[in-house]
């Protein structure tokens, strides 16, 4: 291969990969001359950034407008690739099987690190790692690499360069608010940071502080006119920008300045005041799924097909579980008839998070990819690609959008939790506070719940109109109850109070029927608990913590073929869930009931692995095991069981649960084969 030397920002050693600008491939600091395929580059950078090594036919449809040979051309792109690439000792290009693979170990890839960075979370970052970052942006992601006839690397590399381009934006933004704000460096951030977000309300902010700051206020009274007049041709509303301008300058001394006559008569569309963002729910917005075309198709087309159908659906669907704010689907379906970039239309709505989805049916197979971002950080929160048959395609896409909505909101809930465990105690707002607490609660100890309660608490007195804290507080007291923590009447008494609360707050909350079912649970009042915990499912269906609870109830002293269907479920809406563990054991004690006990202490068993597990959960497996025959290990539960509470026998653990005559009967034979009758 033809090189000339030239230095990649001082790289002279070893393999280095540029895809932010052209593409460039060094070795040692000297750019290697590549061949002129277009789809040779294309190759390359796909390759560089897949997370798992791809099939071959994915690689020619991707490229390859159904040519004669489109393999061929593969193999010949490859060959070329190792020429680049390949080292003495070490071969990059990995194919084993049908699928090809990149050996990245060692080489520096701009587009690589940044998405590293971006996944660890922009905001963690120090200082001079996000100087770093900043000088890795050279260009556009593969400027000047379109390729015609191959609509599904274009709609990729499109979704590459909004991708980077928000990543370009989240470290612009974070370097404006750390380098000091006499650095000359902060001007040329901001100028670059207004262009990548024209229409991000936090970029004109601090531009407007800046100028405040050394006494501009013509310049930015300008600002604000331009600003005013952009937003307007978008049909945006600039009120928030424009009176939280008024308010910087007045902090600044400049209340008596004359402000131009500025025409501001724009439609709304913005949906909340970005100052507010902090004592609010977490927003999402759900974009239209992009239906894509078979080979040789056209992806996109009309609107009104099958995945705009997932899309209203999807939305619909995580409105009625009332965990966080959905945007409404005619303000999505709008910007997108608009062609704005997912990330941009997420700041334009002053949403947390947006989700974008492709859809594909194809050679017997519907296919939904699904990608989940953090609006202010461009980081991908989650992404997952679902593929099934259609025999039935209503059936099908049902499916997959219970598991689309409930992992949806299994990832928010734990961004939400992990970052409020970051921020000081005295700090949190309500929401912050909540999810604080949800992260003790899931602890399942004794002084974790106490902090729980603690946080649900503070929740509370923020917003007394908190129904989901009312309905964790509800949880907490039943955790008291039903570990034998504090006085079970009592307990069980104020969590009847809490959930109780939680339903006068907001009925149509199906947490709330979910605490008032558990509630009902511990009273001994089987009926009205299957009622209640019917109701939470029959108000948002994809609710897994309201399967599993029904599962709870049945699998003691009610159906317990219909507690094997129930754990089921909530495992597939939920397969991490932090109460996997009782799902599991749920499932055990059906299978007892039903006098299969090899199963039963399969299933204790997978519930007793779990990290979380607490001694009930011992407890389960201990009798389950002893029920199956195999007392060595139900020993060992046992013991481990007694060590934390040294006097546990078959009383405590009867009196733990509500099991008909039966059943009791089964355990109390289970725990004297163990020693524990």
């Amino acid at each position: 291969m033809e090189s000339t030397r030239s230095s990649l920002d001082g790289e002279v050693t070893g393999l280095s990969v540029r895809l932010l600008g052209p593409l460039t491939i060094a070795r040692n600091g000297i750019i290697i001359q590549l061949p002129k395929s277009r789809k040779l580059r294309a190759l390359l950078a796909y390759l560089a950034l897949a997370p798992h090594p791809v099939g071959r036919s994915r690689l020619c449809e991707l490229l390859w407008d159904v040519p004669n040979d489109p393999r061929g051309e593969l193999r010949w792109c490859l060959s070329k690739l190792r020429g680049v690439l390949d080292e003495s000792d070490r071969s990059r290009i990995e194919a084993q099987g049908d699928t090809v693979a990149l050996d990245l170990n060692g080489v520096s890839v701009d587009a690589v690190e940044i998405a590293s960075a971006a996944t660890k979370g922009i905001e963690t970052l120090e200082l001079e790692r996000l100087l770093a970052l900043s000088r890795l942006f050279a260009g556009d992601f593969l400027d000047g690499l379109e390729i015609d006839r191959s609509p599904h690397f274009n709609s990729w590399l499109t979704a590459q360069r909004r991708r980077f381009s928000s990543c370009h934006a989240a470290v612009l933004q974070q370097l404006v608010e750390r380098l000091p704000s006499d650095s000359d460096d902060v001007s040329a951030h901001l100028e670059k940071w207004l262009e990548l977000a024209p229409f991000d309300g936090r970029v004109h902010l601090a531009l407007l502080t800046r100028l405040a700051q050394r006494g501009q206020f013509g310049a930015a009274e300008e600002h604000i006119a331009a600003a005013a007049r952009h937003f307007q041709s978008e049909d945006l509303d600039f009120g928030p920008v424009r009176d939280a301008w008024r308010t910087i300058r007045c902090q600044h001394g400049a209340s008596s300045w004359v402000q131009p006559a500025v025409p501001l008569s724009v439609p709304p569309i913005m949906l909340a005041d970005p100052n507010a963002a902090t004592s609010r729910k977490a927003s999402l917005a759900v974009m239209p799924f992009i239906e894509q075309a078979g080979i040789g198709g056209v992806s996109g087309g009309p609107r009104g097909g099958i995945a705009d159908g997932l899309t209203h659906d999807i939305i619909t669907r995580l409105a009625k579980l009332r965990d966080f704010f959905v945007i409404a689907r005619g303000s999505v379906f709008a910007l997108a008839e608009k062609n704005i970039a997912p990330e941009d239309a997420g700041r334009r709505l002053n949403v947390d998070y947006v989700a974008t989805g492709m859809m594909r049916c194809q050679a017997g197979r519907v296919t939904v990819a699904v990608e989940l971002v953090e609006v202010r950080t461009a980081r991908i929160v989650w992404a997952e690609t679902f593929e099934r048959k259609p025999d039935d395609i209503f059936a099908v896409l049902d499916d997959i959008g219970n598991s689309i909505v409930s992992s949806i909101s299994a990832e928010i809930e734990t961004v939400e939790r992990n970052r409020a465990m970051l921020k000081a105690p005295n700090s949190l707002n309500a929401w912050e506070a909540y999810h604080r607490g949800l992260w003790h609660m899931y602890r399942f100890t004794r002084a974790e719940n106490e902090q729980a309660r603690h946080f649900f608490d503070l929740a509370l007195k923020l917003d007394p109109t908190f129904a989901r804290a009312y309905a964790g507080l509800s949880f907490t007291h039943w955790q008291n109850a039903f570990q034998r923590w504090g006085d079970r009447d009592q307990e069980s008494a104020m969590a009847f109070e809490a959930a109780g609360q939680s339903l006068l707050v907001d009925d149509h909350n199906p947490a709330a029927h979910w605490a008032m079912g558990r509630a009902l649970w511990l009273r001994g009042e089987q009926d009205g608990s299957l009622i209640e915990l019917e109701r939470a499912v029959d108000l948002s269906p994809h609710f897994a913590l309201g399967h599993y609870a029904l599962s709870f109830v049945h699998s003691q002293s009610g159906d317990p073929k219909a507690a094997i269907g129930s754990s089921d479920h909530s495992r597939h809406l939920s397969p991490f869930d932090p109460l996997l563990f009782g799902m599991l054991g749920a499932r055990a004690m059906s299978h007892v009931r039903l006098g299969q006990f090899d199963e039963a202490a399969e299933w204790a068993l997978k519930a007793a692995a779990r990290p979380n597990a607490h001694a009930i959960i011992l407890a389960i497996a201990a009798h389950c095991l002893a029920l199956a025959g195999r007392l060595d290990e139900a020993q060992g539960f046992a013991a481990a069981l007694r060590k934390t509470l040294p006097n546990y026998c078959a009383d405590d653990f009867i009196g733990t649960f509500r099991f008909e005559p039966d059943a009791e009967a089964l355990f109390r034979q289970g725990a004297k084969r163990i020693g524990l009758g």
